[in-house]
């Protein structure tokens, strides 16, 4: 009997009763997009952690670290850790206490309804992006179990999340999150304790050169590209909507604060165990050809069939809480923000069907990009950085001072993306802090040009 594929369809299973269970208690859209607002600190801490801890986390992590050493950790773990503290110090209250039900509704009540339709054109993507890479690799994993063709893997794959998610909304999401962090910290816990206990890690960390643990690395890396290293991970998704979605769904301003604070904590806190196991790697695995399979290697290497069946429960758990919260983020900004203001009559359960409706356009289209790349980490590359300058230029402006007006944001928006787009395209050497810094200038030289908008204060939601 295949006991990892056994493991894998019961652990699916809770999943799928979870969401059936929470359910019950979605009855109109706020519930559905927010969880009613009633997500309290620890669920949201877990719920943000979970959903920020893809299958890159793990992977990909101790590949890059396996080949670059601790310079490798730029977005992995250090760089998603700073992301996720800085919007609980500098953004978590301030969107809370604006009451908006997604981040689209900042744009309409600073600058103007096409400003916000247009921020919405550059943020879906990304989800829908992300939501692609987390498809594939949970198909890869089920491929990898059950003998089916990578196709045919990714489309059970796709098929099950968008089920799941379309039933319980961000309620659903963020109880299952909780267990699917547990799953992923027992998981890493049991592989890094038989490292400890056979002696393989202490032998590893021992022979682990200087070098090797220079944060900065050896200073062959021009001081720009360390700084783009650094900046698309950190300021490319500090405003990500899956992030954002659950600030929003807080009980409170306080809440959502301190469940950043604590989600930031319990992503360095597990994070490093991948990044430890990479800095190590050569020392356990020489000569691997990618480093990404470092971990699946070690795990197959020193886990029973049990153990070994749970850190697949941690594997698939990872891409869960990600591929989810994309799905049904980049969803809520098309249903809400977009289409039902064209119905603005339509009753809460025509609201919620439409909303449900959204969440499977959105898994289609993940699955559709799915099916047609070859690599996770390009996907994952493109996705923190697709569009998001110019957005967080006119959304720190806009949240923050009464500076500029539509045409300024239109502007930055505008700047940022195609900045962003030819550096991409002719391979700059730091491409998305050209389109920051530029989107910047562009915002503040048109600032004084068209009319004012009242700030967020003045405006009701």
């Amino acid at each position: 009997m295949n006991w990892l594929l056994v493991g894998i369809l019961a652990y699916l299973a809770v999943q799928m009763a979870i969401g059936l269970w929470v359910s019950r208690r979605v009855n109109n859209e706020v519930d559905y997009i927010l969880a009613g607002r009633t997500l309290g600190l620890g669920v949201a801490s877990f719920s943000i952690f979970a959903t920020w801890f893809g299958a890159e986390s793990i992977q990909g992590a101790a590949g890059t670290m396996y080949t670059d050493g601790l310079s490798g950790a730029s977005a992995d773990p250090f760089g998603y850790v700073l992301c996720i503290l800085l919007v609980g110090l500098i953004f978590a209250r301030p969107l809370w206490n604006a009451g908006f039900t997604t981040f689209g509704d900042l744009f309409r009540a600073r600058y103007s309804a096409g400003v916000e339709k247009f921020v919405i054109l550059l943020i879906v993507p990304t989800s829908i992006i992300w939501a692609g890479a987390q498809v594939r690799a949970f198909g890869n994993v089920l491929s990898h179990a059950s003998g089916l063709s990578i196709e045919a893997a990714i489309t059970a794959a796709a098929l099950f999340v968008m089920l799941y998610t379309t039933i319980g909304g961000l309620l659903a999401d963020a109880w299952t999150d909780v267990v699917q962090g547990i799953a992923v910290i027992v998981g890493l816990i049991v592989l890094l304790a038989h490292l400890m206990i056979t002696g393989d890690l202490q032998a590893a960390w021992a022979q682990v050169p200087a070098e090797r643990l220079a944060i900065l690395g050896d200073g062959s890396v021009p001081w720009y590209e360390m700084l783009e290293a650094w900046t698309v991970p950190v300021v490319g998704s500090m405003l990500a909507v899956e992030l954002l979605s659950r600030v929003l769904g807080c009980r409170s301003a306080d809440t959502a604060r301190r469940a950043c604070l604590a989600g930031s904590g319990l992503y360095l806190a597990v994070g490093a165990i991948p990044a430890l196991i990479g800095l190590c790697g050569p020392y356990l695995v020489p000569g691997l050809e990618d480093g990404e399979q470092l971990i699946p290697a070690l795990a197959s290497l020193h886990l029973g069939p049990w153990f070994y069946v749970a850190f697949a429960g941690a594997l698939v758990s990872a891409i869960l809480s990600t591929v989810d919260s994309c799905m049904l983020a980049g969803s809520t900004l098309v249903t809400h923000n977009v289409l039902l203001p064209l119905w603005p009559d339509l009753s809460e359960r025509a609201r919620l069907r439409a909303s449900r409706l959204g969440v499977l356009t959105m898994g289609v289209m993940a699955w559709g990009l799915a099916l047609r790349t070859e690599s996770i980490k390009d996907l994952v590359e493109i996705a923190s950085a697709f569009g998001s300058a110019g957005v967080f230029v006119v959304a720190c402006f806009g949240l923050f001072t009464t500076i500029g007006g539509p045409l300024s944001a239109w502007v930055a928006l505008c700047t940022g993306f195609v900045v962003w787009g030819a550096g991409a395209l002719l391979a700059w050497p730091a491409p998305y802090v050209t389109a920051l810094a530029l989107s910047v200038v562009g915002y503040l030289a048109t600032s004084q040009v068209g009319r004012a908008t009242a700030p967020l204060a003045d405006v009701s939601h």
